[in-house]
């Protein structure tokens, strides 16, 4: 039957064209009406000979009752006009010149439709056709992705490039947020739309239907032989080959020192995606972000960009996603395979091994005495942290301190700085936490943080050691007590056990406790001396304490 039904429409062709040629010879050809009555604003194409359409149709007589309906069969017309066309002469002629969502009313004479054999029971012949037409789409082989750029960044240091990662918005007929791989997984046309895009850029990108979904369609979204209009905002494009890039902005001179693999760092930073949003920043918190480096205590990325920096660098570090949150981010802050940028200042670091660095900035011609444990010392400090911050100074009191080293009055790395130095010597001495305030601080001081002293020794005052008020510098005299009773009574009150002590430290074979007046620390020792409590000391009671000292150094008390 379908073979038979072929054969008609073939012989029913062919009468049609040759009447045609006979109407024509004869002068009575009447040609299409067409009523244009809704024209689009905007017409950037019309449609010729060769063109590939898509058309919404009714199809009526004259007396307004439909024949047919692309409407009834749930799918538009598609083809092409002029060439091998589908559809009847006039109905090709009809639509040549539209624009895409024009509409158009085309009447049809017979000649141009069905001519004097109709076509089978459903158009008569001789039947004038009436086409209400939309048209839908409209594109040529011969068509290419055009691109029309909305908006481009001023600094555009990266592009697309083929075997890249993109994450874009865009707009079709609805708002969506897509990730993919380029070249092969999505739409042809997309590919090359998408090339030479910078982050930040915007574009609107038509793609005809071959270079997209063709005759398939996507779903219920696009239907088939569609062309589509994407608006494109490029939000983020890394390669999976990409590494970790550092942009070096400010590095101070000299710099004497490099981060390595273990060492504890301090630093700020801000945390951004390619579109400049901020995502995090340490700056808002007031608090330095504290870690260990290359121990994997941070993302691998910034753990590689920590890595041989100098106090007080400035660096902005990019991160792919492979070496940041990758494909799951991080909770709501970090989406998916996000790009992320990080500007570091760093602050200060040091290593757990690390000791007290001293630096001497001036030292006197004449140094005939240094400070050392047990000295009472009078001194002028500056404290700063290492990017420069004052924290406090000698300046900030009336006086200048007086400590004894040695004797855990000061943190440990201070102490220790202050030791070996002569009278206007001056230092600038640095003190890694753990010898300073360590983990928890102190006032004003924050935690883990490396101190830098500017140290002056203005006073130097030898001392004796932690528990004694007095000390033989050269050997006691022997026997002891009778060259302390100096009127030889045998009896020694105190102002002769004092005149006796201050003869040996003016003479320099003994010493007193420094810091202390001098006159108190003597009652003491009188006191230790004098056992029976009666203001003299005696020979017997001299050499009872000599006796019960026996296991303490010669040098001890008396």
């Amino acid at each position: 039957m379908r073979i038979i039904f072929l054969f008609q429409m073939a012989i029913t062709a062919a009468l049609t064209v040759l009447l045609t040629l006979i109407q024509v010879a004869c002068g009575q050809l009447e040609d299409v009406i067409i009523d244009r009555y809704f024209i689009p604003t905007h017409c950037s194409r019309e449609v010729q000979v060769g063109d590939y359409v898509r058309y919404q149709y009714n199809g009526t007589f004259k007396d307004g009752r439909k024949f047919d309906s692309s409407l009834d069969k749930d799918f538009p017309f598609v083809g092409q006009v002029g060439v091998e066309s589908k559809v009847i002469p006039g109905l090709d002629k009809g639509v040549q010149g539209m624009c895409v969502n024009e509409r158009r009313k085309i009447t049809i004479p017979p000649h141009l439709a069905y001519g004097v054999l109709g076509a089978g029971l459903v158009i008569p012949p001789d039947a004038t056709l009436v086409f209400d037409v939309l048209l839908l789409d409209l594109w040529n082989k011969e068509d290419k992705v055009q691109i029309r750029i909305l908006h481009k960044q001023q600094n555009c240091k990266r592009t697309v490039m083929p075997s890249d990662f993109a994450k874009i918005n865009l707009n079709i007929f609805f708002i969506f947020f897509i990730f993919f791989f380029l070249w092969g997984s999505l739409i042809k046309g997309m590919d090359e739309g998408l090339l030479g895009m910078c982050v930040g850029e915007r574009r609107s990108i038509i793609i005809p239907p071959f270079l997209a979904y063709d005759d398939k369609g996507y779903g219920t979204k696009v239907p088939p032989y569609a062309t589509l209009i994407f608006d494109v905002l490029l939000v983020d494009v890394f390669n999976v080959k990409d590494d970790v890039k550092v942009e070096v902005q400010k590095i101070p001179q000299p710099c004497r020192r490099r981060t390595v693999v273990g060492d504890f760092i301090r630093y700020h930073y801000n945390g951004s995606f390619q579109d400049g949003t901020v995502f995090d920043s340490s700056y808002s918190r007031n608090s330095t972000y504290n870690t260990f480096i290359g121990m994997g205590y941070v993302i691998a990325g910034i753990d590689k960009a920590l890595q041989g920096v100098c106090v007080g660098e400035w660096r902005r570090v990019t991160v792919p996603p492979h070496l940041a949150y990758g494909e799951n981010g991080s909770g709501e802050l970090i989406p998916g395979s996000a790009v992320l940028i990080f500007d570091l200042h760093i602050i200060d670091f040091h290593n757990p091994k690390d000791q007290v660095d001293i630096k001497v900035i001036y030292k006197p011609a004449e140094c005939n005495l240094i400070s050392a444990a047990n000295d009472l010392i009078m001194y002028r400090y500056n404290c700063s942290l290492l990017d420069g911050t004052r924290l406090y100074s000698s300046d900030d009191y009336p006086e200048p301190p007086r400590v004894t080293l040695g004797q855990g009055k000061l943190i440990a790395g201070l102490d220790e700085g202050l030791q070996g130095m002569c009278v206007l010597e001056r230092r600038e001495i640095t003190v890694p936490p753990h010898l300073a305030h360590g983990t928890n601080g102190a006032s004003g001081v924050p935690s883990n943080a490396v101190l830098l002293f500017e140290l002056e020794l203005l006073q130097l005052q030898k001392g004796v050691p932690e528990g004694f008020l007095f000390i033989w510098l050269q050997d006691s005299p022997e026997p002891l007590f009778p060259a302390m009773d100096m009127n030889q009574d045998q009896e020694v009150p105190l102002e002769e056990f004092s005149a006796f002590i201050k003869l040996q430290v003016a003479e320099g074979r003994g010493r007193l406790h420094p810091g202390i007046d001098s006159d108190v620390i003597l009652g003491d020792m009188f006191k230790k001396q004098d056992r029976n409590a009666d203001g003299k000391i005696t020979e017997d009671e001299l050499n009872i304490n000599v006796n019960e000292d026996n296991e303490v150094p010669k040098h001890e008390e008396l």
